[in-house]
């Protein structure tokens, strides 16, 4: 009974730090990445298809993504999607490959990256602390319906406490090394 809670726990918990690597991935840092491009869709004939699937990604330099079209008369798409998002990037194309320059990130910009880091962070922090209220919940029902001990319940609380401040102490880590990423110059 007691595993099962705390396995539940677990694997939510384990997909509120996903779901922040994910969205942290998405965040500029003046550094080129592929990931910049994983939230950018392209609408191949009515359907939207991530950019991964229909051209290769490449980093040759450090502030450069290089993009690829499997098909030649998909760069146009491609090109307009890119132009579409939110990404603050213009792309240039010979033909045959789309390059998207990375700018130099200012200090303003830097500051303001580094408090939408931290907001995502805390909301992993809260959805960790929401998946700690529901284990709690379940492990009190248990005991009410006296399908485990007072004992029991205690040592629930422990290990999903425990359990608690190891995967906030993990989210902190990924958002001081996100944030370090972005004030690097």
């Amino acid at each position: 009974m007691l595993n099962d809670v705390q396995q539940e726990a677990r694997e939510r918990m384990d997909g509120a730090i996903k779901s922040l690597q994910g969205d942290l991935a998405a965040i500029r840092t003046g550094r080129a990445s592929p990931a910049l491009l994983d939230q950018v869709q392209v609408d191949y004939y009515g359907s939207p298809t991530p950019i991964n699937q229909l051209a290769v990604v490449t980093v040759p330099e450090p502030r450069l993504i290089a993009i690829r079209p499997f098909s030649p008369g998909d760069i146009f798409m491609i090109e307009r999607s890119i132009m579409k998002s939110d990404l603050g990037l213009t792309p240039s194309n010979d033909g045959k490959i789309i390059r998207l320059s990375i700018p130099q990130l200012t200090e303003e910009r830097r500051r303001d990256l580094s408090r939408q880091v931290g907001k995502r962070v805390e909301e992993a922090r809260v959805a960790v602390r929401n998946v700690r209220r529901d284990a709690i919940s379940d492990l009190r029902d248990f005991e009410k319906e006296s399908m485990i001990t007072e004992d029991d319940l205690r040592l629930g609380y422990d290990r999903v406490q425990e359990q608690t401040d190891e995967y906030v102490r993990q989210i902190d880590e990924i958002g001081e090394q996100k944030i370090a990423e972005i004030m690097e110059i």
